[in-house]
């Protein structure tokens, strides 16, 4: 209690809150949710491309399975801090900048999309085929099939996939802002870590921690009415 109240007597927490750990906050949802939304539409495309291309999918097509699949798979192996670095030259020459919340948006919408992907391919592979045989032999068309029974019969599954991702993208805007994206991560490491001003640090792992709860708390909700 004694080391708590000497953090708290130390602490520039309370100055910086309005001016540094609100925006932070505000920087970080924008991050968060602008990259779920892109990287949720881009990953479920090309998801529904990866299953219906597959060998026993309504289009089978090898050669786009093959290079899809391993394009995925190559980008979703860099570890995260890695690969926003490793694409800084190409964030700076779309957006004209690697830093800021743009730039991490950009950078953590690549790194999540072959995440949505495989998530969005797993979750229509426990789609029962019997349904697809089924609307096949009524005579609905590929796209009835797929947005009318697969995307459905898929929809909890990819509810629970994505609240998942969402958390992992928390993750990765606290990494993104040891390297110049701003957020909570940043105001972690350049006001709490890097000035001992613990206080700070450990009330922005509250932030997160929350945030977590918050984010597994609605996906578990939607997950149980979908259900």
């Amino acid at each position: 209690m004694n080391t708590i109240s000497q953090w708290l007597e130390r602490s520039y927490l309370l100055q910086y809150l309005p001016t540094v750990i609100l925006p932070a906050i505000l920087a970080t949802l924008q991050m968060v949710f602008v990259s779920a939304i892109l990287s949720i539409f881009f990953g479920m495309i090309l998801g529904i491309i990866l299953f219906i291309t597959d060998k026993d999918g309504l289009s089978p097509n090898r050669t786009v399975n093959y290079v899809l699949g391993k394009i995925t798979d190559i980008i979703r192996s860099f570890p995260t801090m890695i690969l926003i670095v490793a694409i800084g030259p190409l964030t700076r020459l779309v957006l004209g900048t690697r830093i800021g919340a743009e730039a991490a948006i950009f950078a953590i919408t690549i790194g999540c999309t072959p995440f949505a992907t495989r998530m969005t391919e797993n979750s229509l592979q426990t789609v029962d085929p019997q349904l697809i045989k089924a609307a096949k032999a009524f005579g609905a068309s590929k796209p009835q099939i797929i947005y009318k029974i697969m995307l459905v019969e898929a929809l909890p599954s990819l509810v629970s996939n994505f609240t998942i991702m969402m958390i992992n993208m928390l993750n990765m805007t606290a990494m993104a802002g040891a390297v110049g994206a701003g957020g909570l991560g940043a105001v972690a490491l350049t006001y709490g870590y890097q000035r001992f001003d613990y206080a700070i640090m450990y009330f922005v792992v509250i932030i997160l921690i929350l945030f977590v709860l918050l984010i597994q708390g609605l996906g578990k909700m939607i997950y149980n009415k979908l259900n």
